[in-house]
């Protein structure tokens, strides 16, 4: 998302303020960020991802949610929308109105040129605070691309990324897989694989 606006208040004025505003912010130390708009494709790439994982996990102790559920990382107090979570067990939120989840199991963001920074970057690193999270998806609108990562047992992150049409996005947390024809359904994007630069193989 474009950060577009900022306005300065606490964390409770934010919240107030939020819960009377069309608008979404994201909210970090004192400062709020207004959130721009997506384009068609990201909005549709959001909607395949909630989707598909929530035909998946129907039955199952787990639930779903898109980009209206906010989030608190309450180690490091940032709030924000991530376009798709996914939250099993018992439920938790910030009070009784039950819009500011706290313990997401799955994260998926759709990348923009805007915002692609922030998600792999430090918008990774407070998510890497939350102690429920085992997997934290990105998801290219420009081609057929997932990163995927994990945690390890030993606390690190591992990434695997995917490409194209045969690919399969395999979330074993929740014993899940997706493949990538179901996140780019009806997107209007070609399947394709990045491919690297033969610059990087030619011997000098």
């Amino acid at each position: 998302m474009n950060v577009v606006e900022k306005l300065k208040m606490t964390a409770r004025e934010y919240l107030a303020a939020e819960r009377q505003n069309e608008l979404k912010h994201e909210f970090f130390d004192g400062e709020a960020f207004a959130m721009a708009g997506g384009t068609r494709r990201h909005s549709r790439i959001g909607v395949n991802v909630a989707s598909v994982l929530n035909l998946r996990l129907a039955g199952k102790p787990c639930q779903v949610f898109n980009s209206d559920m906010r989030l608190k990382i309450e180690a490091t107090g940032l709030y924000t929308y991530p376009d798709v979570q996914v939250a099993c067990g018992r439920l938790r939120f910030e009070d009784e109105q039950e819009d500011t989840l706290l313990n997401p199991k799955i994260i998926v963001e759709v990348l923009s040129d805007s915002s692609a920074g922030w998600d792999r970057g430090r918008k990774f690193w407070h998510y890497r605070h939350l102690d429920s999270l085992t997997d934290y998806v990105l998801v290219s609108q420009d081609v057929w691309q997932v990163e995927h990562y994990t945690r390890q047992p030993d606390g690190n992150w591992l990434l695997e990324t995917l490409e194209g049409a045969k690919a399969t996005l395999t979330l074993r947390s929740i014993k899940t897989q997706v493949r990538l024809t179901d996140l780019y359904m009806n997107t209007g994007l070609k399947p394709s694989i990045v491919k690297p630069s033969l610059n990087h193989h030619r011997k000098q």
